[in-house]
């Protein structure tokens, strides 16, 4: 499948795909293009999947009925995703067409800053 990074997802997770190919916003330098004209650019260049850590995408864009599927991750911190790498694969191998799927993935939180003593 043709699979394309959003600029949240963490690159070394492409390690772990490569039956797939795997390519990012960054690699195909539509870095910083808004969301509706790089959903167009998706559909242009025939990607199969669209993977994201954007959970307010499906809120702000129409994303059902598109020749692509898009996968929201839950979460996009590397040490969180790493261990769910099965799971993303597998949503990946089974994505449709004109789907939307969120793909739990952990939750990232954020340890609280320690004071000095």
């Amino acid at each position: 499948m043709k699979v394309l990074f959003d600029e949240d997802v963490p690159g070394k997770l492409a390690r772990s795909l490569a039956q797939h190919e795997i390519h990012t916003v960054v690699t195909m330098q539509w870095g910083g293009v808004k969301n509706g004209a790089l959903l167009t650019l998706i559909e242009r260049e025939r990607f199969d999947v669209f993977l994201t850590g954007d959970k307010n995408m499906a809120k702000q864009q129409r994303l059902e009925g598109r020749p692509f599927a898009v996968l929201i991750m839950s979460a996009i911190n590397w040490p969180v995703v790493r261990p769910h790498i099965d799971k993303i694969s597998v949503a990946i191998d089974g994505a449709e067409p004109g789907t939307v799927k969120t793909i739990d993935c952990g939750v990232f939180i954020a340890r609280a800053n320690r004071q000095s003593e």
